[in-house]
């Protein structure tokens, strides 16, 4: 196994990861509220720990990745008053909750599958815990760290922290500052602590979703069901817990209390929490117009692009940053990673189709291993430190110059000898689709059709049919695509 270092939010610390019970790795992060279309941000979030879940498993973890749906419970504003975000939009979309909830979950799926994320091991939702979660409100309340109210029920965290616990380590908030920050504000009648969380909301007449439950009709806290959840389906202590930073107080917070007053023990061993997006500078926000959903990307139809940036494009843009750093859009940048991506998938084209070739009369060349294994090697120590991608995509284009080399034939395969070229063949590809998550966008018959199109044209070439040579190159590069006309060979590659 590879030694993996992670930065952890509860400790504030880089710590060696170390499974509870290796090689199986337990994984929750907290999925979507599906009641509008999947923002950007969102995006970031599931592609730093797609990337964490696809890096566990290359290194041989058996990892189970649980991301839920959030389908109910999570109110406007994100406190404990006001209506439920789904339900909001079912009233106004003169629809059924349902519908709402699966009609941006389609979207949710179809987002992620457009940016190459895999599947969840799990993929759980609230309303299928419904259970749970009131059992889970018993067992608080009969511990007395929750109380009923009015036929809602609330998490008493005076009594949780005079039990032992720390409402407040996760997120560095001192509780005492925080009664002061709550004081003055309204609707807090029915707790008894201005901080006290919602495990049940008691349902108004018109309030849409509902469930029975031992204190009256109602629906469960926001922050209830990752308890319920990750606990469930991993164990009441797991190893990783992930998130965007703006969920790390209250939501985590929360979790932490409700799942270490009903179980008595600390639920998870490695917090983790990504980044903010910001666009040119400020925060990515609808009301300041700054804000794209991806289709509006990939479309280049928001007034602040200057063009569209395929998915691919903006995955490779989103981990040339190491995930706990903010990420700022610029069509600068993206189109700096547009020319990025295209030279790593020139190289990932050319490295499969070079092949060994033994020659004995070769001399093994050790500067030209050393070189190749310490560019292998500073791939894994990216990766290793923190989930680095930037590192580690800075480790694939120290590979490319070599890789390179071999198809220019500077270097031939035999001076590094089988093993070390089946090594960089191998790791090359691993690191770039396994890991990081990127593939080639274009037609899957597209090499074909440019080596038959290359075969005219070496012909017109020959026959010095030069106005038949140049419409080639042109329709080459109306496709984004160009000749390289070297000595010993005609090639194609992706236009940087």
């Amino acid at each position: 196994m590879q030694s993996l270092k992670i930065y952890n939010t509860l400790t504030r610390e880089k710590e060696l990861f170390q499974p509870i019970n290796a090689p199986h790795v337990g994984m929750y992060v907290c999925g979507p509220t599906v009641y509008n279309y999947v923002h950007l941000g969102n995006v970031r979030t599931f592609t730093t720990f797609d990337t964490l879940y696809r890096y566990l498993t290359h290194i041989g973890y058996k990892v189970r990745y649980v991301r839920n749906i959030t389908d109910v419970g999570h109110l406007v504003g994100d406190g404990d008053e006001g209506e439920d975000k789904i339900g909001k939009m079912a009233k106004l979309e003169k629809l059924e909750p349902m519908e709402i909830v699966q009609r941006y979950t389609n979207d949710f799926h179809n987002v992620l599958t457009q940016f190459n994320l895999l599947p969840p091991s799990i993929e759980p939702s609230a309303t299928g815990h419904i259970v749970e979660q009131i059992e889970t409100t018993k067992t608080l309340i009969e511990k007395g760290l929750a109380y009923e109210s009015n036929g809602s029920v609330y998490f008493d965290i005076a009594k949780y922290n005079a039990q032992g616990g720390e409402y407040g380590k996760l997120s560095g908030r001192v509780i005492e500052d925080l009664l002061v920050e709550t004081r003055d504000l309204d609707g807090v009648g029915e707790k008894r602590n201005p901080l006290d969380f919602a495990l049940w909301k008691k349902a108004a007449p018109e309030h849409i979703m509902r469930w029975p439950s031992p204190w009256g009709d109602g629906f469960p806290g926001w922050h209830l069901e990752c308890t319920c959840m990750s606990t469930k389906y991993l164990g009441d202590t797991f190893d990783i817990h992930g998130g965007g930073m703006d969920l790390k107080f209250p939501h985590h917070e929360c979790e932490i209390a409700q799942a270490k007053g009903s179980t008595g023990v600390d639920p998870v061993r490695y917090w983790m929490h990504s980044n903010m997006l910001t666009v040119n500078g400020q925060k990515m926000s609808k009301s300041l117009g700054n804000s794209f959903l991806p289709s509006e990307l990939f479309a280049g139809s928001h007034p602040l692009l200057d063009q569209a940036y395929s998915p691919m494009t903006v995955r490779f843009f989103m981990l040339q940053s190491q995930y706990r750093s903010t990420l700022d859009f610029s069509n600068d940048a993206l189109k700096a990673a547009q020319k990025g991506y295209k030279r790593l998938m020139n190289g990932l084209r050319i490295i499969k189709t070079l092949s060994y070739q033994a020659d004995e009369s070769i001399a093994l060349d050790e500067k030209q291993i050393t070189e190749v294994k310490k560019g292998i090697q500073g791939c894994y120590d990216g990766l290793n430190d923190d989930l680095n991608t930037a590192v580690a995509i800075a480790g694939l284009f120290n590979l490319l110059k070599k890789i390179n080399q071999l198809y220019m034939g500077q270097v031939l395969p035999a001076q590094l000898g089988e093993e070390v070229f089946n090594e960089l063949q191998e790791k090359f590809v691993a690191l770039t689709e396994d890991v990081l998550g990127l593939k080639e966008e274009s037609n899957a018959n597209i090499d074909a059709f440019a080596k038959g199109m290359l075969a005219l044209y070496s012909e017109y070439k020959e026959a010095k049919q030069y106005d038949k040579v140049d419409q080639i190159r042109t329709y080459f590069k109306a496709n984004g695509l160009v000749i390289k006309d070297m000595k010993t060979k005609i090639d194609w590659a992706y236009e940087e």
